[in-house]
């Protein structure tokens, strides 16, 4: 029986875990979770799944909570909440295995005591490898537990590699979309909308990673999860564009050898596979080899793209400047959804955060979260900068 504990459980990922738990009763059990602000999900997990320990984001809802469930008749789950409830959760010492699904650097802290505390981790959190990615590998391997992606990209290269030994494998092959705006010239990007960028032609996705998705920066960060989890230069992790998002990555061997893997769209496949590695187990999750019909396959346009390509020069410099990075992005993808900056201007607010950042290499998580901090504040500079350049050139309304 594996014992888990889940961060950020009434997400897309973390639901999806409690459903492969459900399928899987003789196997899997629930001891902990860490939950985000919705009291009335965290309420009906609970009363569900009676974990040990439940962690709120805020106190208030933690107190919310706390009183529903004593109501409920199950006063004896205990809540806590914050950063240091996430830890608690993260650290539980009934706990073998930590899924990691808290959207952005607030999964941080708690994802690095997983490790430390010497849990397998199963990581569908990409912040925690951009911003961290050196210290969690670093701390993995001195406790020799396995960090398994969830990331469907990821994962399937992890499935790919076990076709070989990892200096067998010559390039990582991460596959792309593309996103909404592939066959849109360059010229019309200051023209488009929220609403036309939001609209994701194969998935449905949060706000952000939508967003990202469209500038293909999302992809970049899985670039430099690809180099940290699998030990590989950036070099030899490659994007290509397939529309039809069948194939989910690829890897090459040096004997010009390519594996390939395809399945369902459906994240409760690479979740399974998380959770029971090194086996495989038997799962209705199937894919209708009769279904594939042709398979499309571009290069990235990195100039149109521009995203993509600063992504590539952070993995390269490593350190603050892929802290950098995502505390950039994410600013500047929030600025673009509110309607401060157009679509265009995302790339641009990252790439001026970036030149200002120096090439430093964090030693703990709490340098990591001082580096995303500043980075924050040079991009909400850079924004700032835009609106009012923007405002400067509109026309003053004259009174008649």
């Amino acid at each position: 029986m594996k014992r888990i504990a889940i961060l950020g459980s009434t997400g897309s990922i973390g639901r999806s875990t409690l459903s492969v738990v459900e399928a899987h009763p003789e196997r899997f059990s629930v001891v902990a979770l860490a939950a985000g602000s919705n009291v009335a999900a965290a309420l009906e997990q609970a009363k569900r799944w009676r974990p040990r320990l439940l962690s709120m984001a805020t106190s208030r809802a933690a107190d919310e909570l706390a009183r529903k469930l004593k109501g409920a008749g199950c006063g004896d789950i205990e809540v806590v909440h914050g950063s240091a409830g996430a830890i608690r959760v993260a650290t539980h010492p009934e706990v073998d295995f930590v899924v990691s699904a808290i959207v952005g650097v607030a999964g941080l802290e708690a994802t690095y005591e997983a490790v430390r505390a010497g849990k397998s981790v199963g990581l569908a959190n990409k912040e925690c490898l951009v911003a961290a990615g050196e210290l969690i590998t670093a701390e993995a391997k001195k406790h020799g537990k396995p960090l398994l992606p969830i990331d469907s990209e990821h994962n399937a290269v992890h499935q790919c590699m076990r076709g070989g030994r990892l200096e067998e494998v010559q390039s990582v092959w991460l596959t792309a979309s593309g996103g909404p705006f592939l066959d849109t010239p360059a010229s019309e990007f200051s023209r488009i909308t929220v609403e036309e960028a939001l609209n994701h032609p194969t998935w449905k996705m949060g706000q952000r990673i939508t967003i990202d998705s469209a500038t293909l920066m999302n992809k970049g960060f899985e670039v430099i999860e690809a180099c940290r989890l699998f030990g590989l230069a950036p070099s030899r992790v490659k994007v290509i564009v397939h529309p039809q998002s069948t194939i989910h990555s690829l890897v090459e061997f040096v004997d010009g050898s390519l594996l390939a893997q395809l399945s369902v769209t459906d994240m409760r496949l690479p979740i399974l596979y998380a959770l029971t590695w090194p086996e495989r187990i038997p799962s209705g999750l199937r894919y209708s080899v009769n279904d594939l019909r042709h398979l499309d396959f571009r290069q990235p346009d990195m100039q149109k793209f521009p995203c993509l390509a600063l992504a590539y020069e952070a993995a390269e410099a490593g350190g603050a400047r892929t802290v950098a990075l995502n505390a950039a992005d994410e600013v500047a993808v929030a600025a673009f959804l509110e309607g401060s900056i157009g679509f265009d201007e995302i790339p641009r607010v990252i790439r001026d955060v970036l030149k200002e950042t120096d090439v430093r290499h964090p030693e703990s998580i709490k340098q990591v979260l001082a580096m995303d901090s500043e980075a924050r504040q040079l991009a909400r500079e850079r924004v700032e900068q835009l609106k009012s350049r923007k405002a400067g050139t509109r026309r003053p309304v004259v009174a008649k």
